[in-house]
C-alpha cells in the first residue's frame, strides 16, 4: 500500500508537486500518465527516496518512508527503470543476484528465488550472458527479475517499455500485471502510451504541472 498525503517538493522557488494526495491499495496494478516534467518520476524517486526535502507524508505499508532504513526500503520495494541500469561487467545471473547481496543475503539463499525469476521471464537459458549481448526486450526482463528477487509487496516502474518497440512493449506488459497477479504486489507504472493504458484493465492516474488531475477505473 502507498499513501501520500499532501506531498510537495520544491526545488529554490520552483514547485514541482503541489499538495499531492493518492491512495494505491494493497494488491492494486494502476498507471501515472503526464507529459513530460509533470512531476510523475520525482514522485517516483520520493516514494523511494532517491530524492528527500520534501513536506508531506509518504507511507509504505504501514510506517512513514523516511522513518524506513535504506535496506528495509528495498526489501519492500522494488524498481524497475526505463534504462535497465544494468550492470555489464556483470552476467545475467549476477545482475539479478545483486538485487539480495545488497541486504546481505547469501548466494545460497539467493540462488533458488533468481533461477525462478529468470525461467518465469524468459531468460532460463542466458544466466550467463552478458547484458550486452542482449536484446532490449531481454534486457528489460533481467530488470525485472532484479527488482522481485526480494519479493517486494511494492513494485514501482518508470517508463519500463519506453526504449522497447510497440510489440515488445505489449508483451512486457502482459508479463508485468501477470507477475503483479501472482505475488498479489502493488505495481504502480509510469507511462507515456496510450495504447498501453487502453489495453490493460487498470486505474489510470493523471499528472498535470505537479497535481494528479484525473482517477479513471480500468
Amino acid at each position: 500500500m502507498i499513501r501520500i498525503q499532501g506531498l510537495t517538493k520544491r526545488y529554490g522557488d520552483f514547485t514541482v508537486l503541489h499538495d499531492l494526495h493518492l491512495h494505491v491499495a494493497a494488491g492494486e496494478f494502476a498507471f501515472l500518465q503526464g507529459r513530460s516534467g509533470s512531476g510523475k518520476s520525482t514522485l517516483l524517486k520520493l516514494l523511494y527516496q532517491e530524492i528527500g526535502d520534501y513536506t508531506g507524508e509518504i507511507v509504505i505499508g504501514d510506517t512513514p518512508a523516511q522513518a524506513l532504513p535504506k535496506y528495509e526500503l528495498r526489501r519492500r520495494m522494488g524498481v524497475i527503470f526505463q534504462s535497465f541500469e544494468l550492470l555489464e561487467q556483470k552476467t545475467v545471473y549476477e545482475n539479478v543476484a545483486l538485487a539480495g547481496e545488497v541486504l546481505g543475503r547469501t548466494g545460497e539463499d539467493i540462488a533458488p528465488e533468481a533461477q525462478r525469476l529468470l525461467e518465469r521471464t524468459g531468460l532460463g537459458g542466458k544466466q550467463g550472458l552478458y547484458p550486452h549481448q542482449l536484446s532490449g526486450g531481454e534486457q528489460q526482463r533481467v530488470a525485472i527479475a532484479r527488482a522481485l528477487l526480494n519479493r517486494p509487496p511494492i513494485l514501482l516502474a518508470d517508463e519500463p517499455t519506453g526504449n522497447l518497440d510497440p510489440e515488445t512493449a505489449m508483451a512486457m506488459l502482459v508479463l508485468l500485471q501477470e507477475l503483479q497477479r501472482e505475488e498479489n504486489m502493488t505495481m504502480l507504472v509510469v507511462t507515456h502510451s496510450e495504447l498501453l493504458v487502453e489495453a490493460f484493465p487498470a486505474r489510470r492516474l493523471v499528472m498535470e504541472q505537479g497535481r494528479i488531475t484525473a482517477h479513471a477505473a480500468g
